[in-house]
């Protein structure tokens, strides 16, 4: 009985991870939504990682090329796979691996969002701030747009 259990467990996982993918803590989470007093989770968690099809690795890297596409920066999208699990080692390694000019997309966003307008007005300006503040970007990459 407890196999079919497992089994179950892992054909819901592997559907879960035919739609994107996850990292090992947010299909933790889901599994234990579905299946509160399994305690086969994490080893078909492992047996999945074995097996690779799922993978921390692999979704940093999707989640990074997503989240650059949509404009964040590097403080937001370091803290957002922190949330999701994903160890600083990990973090790291994706960063380098993608060599993003980050001055260059902030300076994208900032003219997508901003152009025309005319920033030489200190409320603007400050708006401007804030708004590339919340997208994850460093004062250092703001400071450059001025």
């Amino acid at each position: 009985m407890a196999e079919v259990f497992k089994k179950h467990i892992r054909l819901k996982a592997m559907d879960f991870l035919a739609r994107r993918e996850y990292s090992r803590q947010e299909l933790r989470l889901k599994l234990f939504q579905r299946f509160p007093e399994s305690a086969d989770i994490d080893q078909v968690l492992d047996e999945l990682m074995l097996d690779g099809l799922q993978s921390d690795a692999r979704f940093a890297d999707s989640f990074f090329r997503l989240r650059v596409n949509a404009g964040y920066g590097p403080q937001y999208i370091k803290a957002e796979l922190h949330q999701r699990g994903i160890e600083d080692t990990l973090i790291a390694g994706v960063f380098a691996a993608q060599d993003i000019d980050w001055r260059v997309a902030a300076k994208q966003l900032f003219e997508k969002k901003y152009a025309g307008q005319d920033i030489s007005d200190a409320k603007v300006r400050a708006k401007c701030m804030r708004y590339m503040q919340y997208k994850g970007y460093s004062f250092d990459h703001i400071r450059g747009l001025f």
